[in-house]
This record gives C-alpha cells, structure tokens and sequence, in this order.
C-alpha cells in the first residue's frame, strides 16, 4: 500500500462520515474497488429502508440491490455487443430493417438510424417527451409522421444523425425494441439471457419478478424534503421517491398491456434506460470483464474486439464546433455504450475524477429519484470504483463539484475510491 492509500479502516471512517455528514447525508452508499480483475475494497453504509415512527430501519448489506438509474445503460450495451458477436445484430445497419419500417429523422430523411448512432447518443432523438414511458403507445405512434403522438414533446432534435452529441433515455428505448427484434426475445428475458444469468448478476428490470430474497434486499430511494415531501431540505425526513415495496408491494411491468405486447414495438417498457435493480458486486463482475477485454473468470464472455470497441471513442466536445450537449460539462467524451472521462475540468464543470487530475477511464454514470450511481474503470491500469447511493440529504444542484460537474459528495467519495484503486 502506497503512502497515499488510505487504509481499509481509514477509508471505512471517511466513507462513514460521508454518509452521516451533517449537511449533506446519503441515506445509503454501497461501493466496490478493484484492481487486476480483483476485489480490494467493498463496503456499506446507511439504511436501505428508512421505517415510519416504531418500526425497524433495514440496513445496507453486499447483498442489496439498488435501481442503477442510467448505469443500466452499460449492461445494455455489453447485451448489444453480445449480439453483434452473435451475428444476431448489425451495428451500422438500417434499424428500419430490423424494426420492419422505416425510421429516419423527419427532417433528414437521407441519413439512415443504425445501432451505432443510438449507442453513441448521435441518433437526433431529444427526451423532449415522455410519452415512449406510456405503455399503451408504441414507437411507430411516437416516432413517425401522422403517429396520435408524433411532435409530443419534440423527441427528434434539429440536428443531423451523427453529428451531434446529445444524451437521451430515448436511444435506449429504441435500442432495446431493436435488440428484440434481432433477438427474437423480449427485451427483459434477452438481458437475462445474454448478460445477468451468464455473469451470475443478481436482478432484473422487473421487481415484481425478483424471487422474495431479493426483493427483500432493494433498497428504497429517498431524499430529504420539507415535511409535505417538496422543496430539499437537509433538515427534513427522508421521503422514500421510488422501490418502496414495504408500502407497496411492485406490479408486474406493462399490467394487462403484456399480454399482447410485440416484439419491437416499444421496448422502454422495459426500462433500458434505467430500470435494472442489482447489487454494486454484480456490476463488479462487469467491470472486471471489460477490463480483461471481454473475458469473464478466464472464459470468453465478449470478443476482445468487441470489448475494445465499446470502448473506442466516436465522439469528443468540440466548443468551437460545438458538436454536442455536455449536460453542464459532464460529458465530454463517448465510446459505442460507454462514457470517456477524459479528465477535463474547471470549477463546476467537467469530467474529472480527482482533484488533482491525471486519470481517464471509462464507464456510465446514474442518476435517478435521489439515487447517484457510478461505474468507472481504467483498462489501461486494469482498475476501477462502483458506487451506488441510496438518496441524497441535499439537492445537488445546489452542491456542485469544485472541479467537476459531479455533486460535492460524489466528488469527494471518488477521491477516496480512486486512492484505493490506483493503489
């Protein structure tokens, strides 16, 4: 261990204070650190459950399961890879195609929608809309002129495939209804299939699903608001945003709508964009298979071409091109289902994952009803951090980053969990 290292014991007091801060608490952290494929650091803090006056708070445990928010988007991505080395999917093909109808952008008609582009988030569709959500409509409703819900929300942006950068739930939406067409499997049984069963992850994008002792395990979502649930108030009482299934208990995805669902026809039912609920080790697993160029405990998993080209760059921030939207700096950089942290930074703003700079990695962010989530590796030093918090006390964007457009605590728990991982 290095003299910057800090010790399992000291990083375990720092984490705890983190969580317990006066100002700023977490209701829950579960974090992992690796190094060469290995685990060197896991650890939990804080309440998974939060109960009402007289009953019993639960706490986190390894074996707890978060709702990973946007982080569920690498999962997809290594599924997507997955079936391209399958031969089951064409990144660069016309999803028309696969889809069984032609999907272009209205105003550039000429330019055909691949994989790549939605991957990339390069496709030109915006989450102007939320109307993909709803069940009972399907993409061709949404997405093609004359749909009862085209121009809802403006889901096609103005700019021309691959030429923009901008980040949406809605790729992934699209996304998951093509892998089921190449699939021939229903976008939650194929990401069982192809990703969670195969690495041995814990989860699933359904709850209602989830055998009883998982389901125990899920952790509820908080944040800390005014006494009526509204404005963040660090002061206030936790108020549970999503997974509380204490109070009540989940339905199944899509209710009677299931029934007669098709393959394709609207696969954010399923909630690529942010809905898998697993454990920070699962994700693990994950991560030390792209750092090992797609091999799984010694045994193929992704072709090594394919796992270095999900985590080739297509797109960087240009300012004098201006070819995207950073999200306030937060992006910087994309591979084909993968943030580049190129390690940019000024106050505020940015990429960066220590303060005193000097690591690039790769990986995928979340952030979801109070939940902040992250999965961050380094091939190069065959490293990496996961983290998943269980809901803020304070309103991030009240708190920013002194170097980064991370949240100041996020900040802080990334200085420590890259101290551990860099070793």
């Amino acid at each position: 261990m290095s003299a910057a290292e800090p010790s399992a014991d000291e990083l375990d007091q720092a984490l705890k204070a983190l969580v317990e801060h006066e100002q700023r608490p977490l209701a829950s952290l579960s974090v992992l650190v690796q190094r060469e494929g290995r685990n060197v650091y896991e650890a939990q803090f804080g309440r998974r459950y939060i109960a009402p006056p007289g009953g019993v708070d639960l706490p986190v445990t390894a074996d707890t399961l978060f709702r990973m928010a946007s982080v569920t988007k690498l999962v997809v991505a290594v599924a997507a890879w997955r079936l391209v080395d399958a031969g089951r999917l064409d990144l660069d093909a016309d999803i028309g195609k696969i889809l069984g109808y032609e999907l272009r952008h209205p105003r550039y008609s000429r330019t055909p929608l691949t994989a790549r582009l939605l991957l990339t988030h390069r496709s030109g569709l915006t989450d102007g809309g939320d109307d993909y959500l709803d069940p009972h409509i399907g993409l061709r409703e949404l997405l093609l002129p004359g749909g009862r819900s085209f121009g809802k929300g403006g889901s096609w942006g103005a700019h021309v495939p691959g030429r923009f950068f901008q980040y949406a739930n809605l790729n992934f939406a699209v996304l998951a209804s093509v892998m089921e067409r190449a699939a021939g499997q229903r976008f939650d049984e194929l990401m069982q299939h192809w990703v969670l069963m195969p690495l041995g992850m814990q989860g699933g994008f359904d709850a209602a699903r989830l055998p009883p002792s998982q389901l125990n395990q899920v952790a509820t979502l908080y944040r800390k608001a005014r006494a009526d649930g509204g404005r963040w108030d660090p002061a206030g009482p936790w108020h549970a945003q999503t997974d509380d299934f204490k109070a009540v208990p989940p339905q199944p995805i899509g209710g009677a709508a299931l029934a007669s669902y098709m393959l394709g026809s609207n696969g954010a039912l399923f909630g690529p964009q942010g809905r898998l609920r697993t454990r920070v080790s699962d994700l693990g697993r994950l991560m030390a298979m792209l750092v090992d160029e797609g091999r799984y405990q010694g045994e193929p998993f992704l072709r090594p071409a394919s796992a270095r080209a999900l985590l080739s760059e297509e797109w960087r921030f240009d300012a004098a091109a201006a070819n995207g939207d950073t999200a306030d700096g937060a992006f910087q950089a994309w591979g084909v289902g993968a943030q580049h942290f190129i390690d940019r930074s000024r106050p505020q703003w940015g990429d960066r994952l220590l303060p005193q700079g000097g690591v690039e990695a790769w990986g995928h962010l979340g952030f979801a009803y109070g939940l902040q989530s992250g999965v961050i590796f380094d091939p190069r030093r065959r490293c990496g951090v996961i983290y998943a918090i269980g809901g803020c006390g304070a309103n991030p964007a009240v708190n920013p980053g002194r170097y980064s457009s991370f949240a100041l605590w996020e900040e802080q728990l990334l200085g420590l969990l890259w101290a551990r991982a860099l070793g």
